[in-house]
């Protein structure tokens, strides 16, 4: 009978090599990922194989991808949760070093309905984590991870017999083949494939080419100590060094990749970043006249400029705020059978004849390569000009605690909504809607609005300005209404960072 974990072990002492230590927090709202050595160790990713094989094998599933990045331990924690999946009687299909779209490839591919990525995704080094799912091409959302984690805190595991292991070979070149399908570039386009020595660095490249465009590789060499900066295309130094190279190469853009490759950045061919949310405008404005009537999900970050675009209107375009978070939209997307989803961290959900419907850096690159192939008299520049003029905020996270950071927000939701119902403004503007779905989300009179939400997955409070006016207006916005509403609260950490 395998031991009901502990949240109290310390390394470098012997309960800790013979007990399972797994931290309550790591368990997120649509992931896990915890500090690999102080918040879980290896018997505690143990117990979380025999965790999620329990679950599993409680829907009537018994087969499962299983895939790692590429940091110096994500082998080591793969194999201590194969080995947990493996005594509670499931087919563990190992696909090996991947992206976490390979792996939801791979369900398509193998037929195997369940998945379990181990990745931090872009977090620092020292952070693991996995990404699961049991109905591709979801992910698990607040439901599955609320029974994932009841079953391994209490130690409630099911070992049965009859488990085993099969290496798969061959499945990267398959997903690369299968995204670069999608399309042929018929133009000449010089694009910057940016992988901050993550895992894309061995999937991007090759793909882009197989695409038909020239390749100019960025940091695409597997380095897992991270030499330059996270893999993390939402972050400004990243940003910032793709459009530097941009520039020097004179390509017609760069595209980023995160750690594990669900997410895509771009740097148009003038060296100026675009974020997720308005390249997704782009895109959808492009594709409303050959999909009218569709259908977008966009996530309550997100520019709100989808609401009032013209072109979507006139196309009979519909536009849904949801939350944040790639299993939320994911889920939203497949519910609403949307043709696409977009996140502003750079998450695109791209569905029927675009996508499966799980999110994909690569598949993201190739829909806006395709978008740049229909429109061979333009740049990408030109088409971010097109759009009416919004000023968006950086993505700003103050830390705070994961055990008081719902607290917190729930404080501002509070404030917000009895500013509202008494007739308060912001800045001198009137409130027109206080959206709760997700944080909260207040929209103003003129289209400008502020987002607090507590981060899903980091110790963070998440924060978003939009300014309908102006640059300066935008960090008004926030330095003047939302990090003041922050700083009175102690749990909150100072955010210094330019705007």
């Amino acid at each position: 009978m395998f031991a009901k974990p502990r949240s109290d072990l310390v390394p470098n002492s012997l309960a800790y090599e013979n007990e399972p230590l797994v931290k309550a927090t790591g368990f997120r709202e649509y992931d896990a990922r915890w500090l690999f050595g102080p918040e879980i160790n290896l018997l505690g990713i143990q117990a979380l194989g025999l965790g999620l094989g329990t679950y599993i094998q409680s829907l009537g599933h018994t087969k499962i991808v299983v895939g790692h990045d590429y940091r110096s331990y994500s082998v080591s924690i793969k194999q201590a949760l194969s080995l947990g999946l493996i005594a509670a009687g499931c087919e563990v299909l190992d696909i090996g070093l991947a992206l976490s779209p390979t792996a939801y490839f791979a369900q398509f591919d193998l037929d195997a309905p369940c998945v379990a990525m181990v990745t931090a995704s872009h977090n620092e080094n020292g952070w693991t984590g996995v990404k699961m799912g049991a109905q591709r091409p979801l992910t698990f959302g607040p439901e599955e991870m609320g029974q994932l984690k009841d079953i391994v805190l209490n130690g409630a595991f099911v070992e049965r017999p009859g488990g085993k292991l099969t290496r798969i070979e061959g499945m990267a070149e398959r997903f690369i083949a299968d995204v670069a399908a999608r399309l042929k570039v018929t133009r000449p386009l010089k694009v910057v494939a940016a992988c901050g020595n993550g895992t894309a660095g061995a999937f991007a490249p090759q793909a882009l080419r197989a695409m038909g465009v020239e390749v100019i590789e960025m940091d695409c060499d597997l380095d897992y100590t991270f030499p330059k900066y996270n893999p993390n295309p939402e972050d400004q130094i990243m940003l910032h060094a793709m459009a530097k190279t941009v520039r020097e190469t004179g390509a017609d853009l760069a595209l980023g990749f995160d750690g594990d490759g669900d997410r895509c950045g771009v740097v148009d061919d003038e060296g100026e970043e675009i974020y997720a949310d308005k390249i997704g405008l782009i895109l959808a404005r492009d594709l409303a006249p050959l999909h009218p009537g569709a259908t977008f999900i966009v996530d309550v970050k997100s520019t709100g400029l989808y609401a009032t675009d013209p072109i979507l209107a006139a196309n009979g375009c519909t536009t849904v705020y949801w939350k944040t978070g790639h299993s939320y939209i994911k889920r939203k997307t497949a519910e609403l059978n949307a043709l696409a989803g977009f996140e502003k961290s750079g998450h695109f959900f791209l569905a029927g004849s675009l996508g499966r419907g799980y999110d994909c850096g690569l598949t993201a690159a190739a829909a806006i390569l395709a978008m740049l192939d229909r429109n061979p008299g333009k740049k990408l520049s030109d088409l971010k000009k097109a759009l009416p003029v919004a000023y968006t905020s950086l993505t700003m996270s103050p830390h705070c605690g994961d055990e008081v950071k719902y607290g917190v927000v729930e404080g501002v939701v509070k404030e917000y909504q009895a500013l509202a119902a008494a007739g308060g403004t912001i800045l001198g503007r009137k409130i027109k809607d206080v959206i709760t779905v997700n944080g909260v989300r207040v929209a103003l009179e003129d289209g400008s609005w502020v987002l607090v939400r507590a981060s899903s997955n980091k110790p963070e409070i998440v924060v978003v300005v939009e300014s309908t006016r102006s640059a300066e207006d935008m960090r008004a916005l926030f330095h003047q209404e939302v990090k003041p509403r922050l700083a009175k609260r102690p749990e909150v950490g100072v955010y210094n960072q330019e705007i």
